[in-house]
């Protein structure tokens, strides 16, 4: 990506040890990221790029992240919207997203995610409990972030298709094989989220999902352009998902390989992907 003035980053991450653990970062390979990452190591790197708005994601389910997220928000000019967690099971989903609401910085609330991607089910989403916080989110006139795996998308698509009045945005594209090189069923799966009208897509997180070892731009390709085709620039939105891709990129590389995977598409389409669709789908 060339640098745009007015651009949006869809997707980052902020956190801080002293707070909370990020008890998600095990293993040798993801030790670069147990230190504090912060919106001013960001904002430089962002507005380097012509990123002036950015979403702000939550990273563990606790409840005490989204109302400090709410509140950075409202202290930061960079973030535009937050997108936070709460309990969809509980009874009170709504009584809290309305409390969230009421919270400083509450007007920054733009949607609710939750890890599917842990949840053992492949099916979490269509539970009656889960259907009725959903319902919720819809109601305070907010959005949900998607962060599943491929043998989830099938239910990411049921859930889209009972709720109609809700826009499902998937984060990642849906964390694809990338590494393996194996776009079946992943594809499948994409195409039939893709036909519900409610949905739209991040090109976001593509990098993490390679091979570390040895990757290029190319390997992406084709996972890129199938969510071209199914999606259209229009409901496709660019998130860095800062600071996870810097396992394998930099914030400034992974924006560049946005503007290269995206380089055939006319200013216009760019436009969309790059500052529109975000605009639109979370009312930055």
């Amino acid at each position: 990506m060339t640098a745009r003035t007015g651009a949006v980053d869809a997707h980052h991450h902020v956190w801080d040890l002293s707070v909370r653990d990020q008890d998600w970062i095990t293993g040798p390979e993801l030790v670069p990221l147990r230190r504090n990452f912060t919106v001013e190591d960001l904002e430089p790197e962002a507005r380097a790029v012509g990123v002036t708005r950015t979403v702000l994601v939550q990273t563990v389910t606790v409840a005490e992240e989204t109302p400090e997220f709410l509140a950075l928000a409202e202290a930061q000019d960079l973030i535009g919207g937050v997108v936070g967690w709460t309990d969809l099971t509980s009874p009170g989903v709504a009584d809290e997203l309305a409390r969230l609401r009421e919270l400083p910085g509450g007007r920054h609330l733009k949607g609710i995610r939750h890890q599917v991607q842990g949840e053992p089910d492949p099916e979490w989403l269509l539970r009656e409990d889960v259907r009725r916080g959903l319902a919720a989110v819809a109601e305070a006139g907010l959005v949900y972030d998607l962060v599943v795996l491929p043998h989830q998308l099938r239910a990411c698509a049921r859930a889209a298709e009972l709720h109609p009045e809700l826009t499902f945005v998937l984060d990642h594209l849906g964390k694809p094989p990338i590494a393996a090189g194996e776009p079946e069923p992943w594809a499948t799966g994409i195409h039939a989220l893709a036909a519900l009208p409610n949905t739209v897509c991040k090109l976001s997180g593509m990098v993490t999902e390679a091979d570390p070892k040895g990757w290029k731009v190319g390997d992406l390709t084709r996972y890129s352009d199938t969510v071209l085709e199914a999606f259209g620039p229009g409901r496709l939105m660019f998130g860095s998902d800062w600071p996870v891709c810097t396992l394998v990129a930099s914030y400034t590389e992974v924006a560049d390989i946005a503007g290269q995977l995206t380089g055939k598409l006319g200013e216009s389409e760019q436009e969309e992907i790059f500052a529109a669709t975000a605009t639109r789908v979370y009312g930055l």
